[in-house]
C-alpha cells in the first residue's frame, strides 16, 4: 500500500503512462502509417479535375491624349527634386 504523498504521485504516474503505452502501441501507430500511406497513393492516382480555359482577350489600348502632361503636380514634384 501507497502511503506517502510522492509515492502516491508516482504511482498514479505510472498508471497514466501505462495507459498511454496501451493506447498508442507500436501496431497502432504503424497502422495508422500504413492507412496515411494508402491514402496519399489513392489519392495521387486519382484523375485531377480538368482547369477551365480563359480565353486571353487582350485590352484595347487607351487613347493618350498629348502624351506627357507638365501638370502642376509634377512641377511641384521637379522643384522637390532639386538638389
Amino acid at each position: 500500500m501507497v502511503s506517502k504523498p510522492w509515492q502516491r504521485a508516482a504511482a498514479i504516474q505510472e498508471v497514466e503512462v501505462n495507459d498511454l503505452k496501451s493506447k498508442l502501441s507500436r501496431r497502432h501507430v504503424f497502422a495508422g502509417a500504413g492507412t496515411a500511406g494508402a491514402l496519399a497513393a489513392v489519392a495521387a492516382v486519382l484523375p485531377r479535375t480538368p482547369q477551365p480555359v480563359v480565353a486571353s482577350v487582350k485590352p484595347e489600348p487607351v487613347a493618350q491624349e498629348g502624351g506627357y502632361q507638365l501638370t502642376q503636380h509634377v512641377l511641384k514634384y521637379y522643384q522637390t527634386a532639386r538638389v
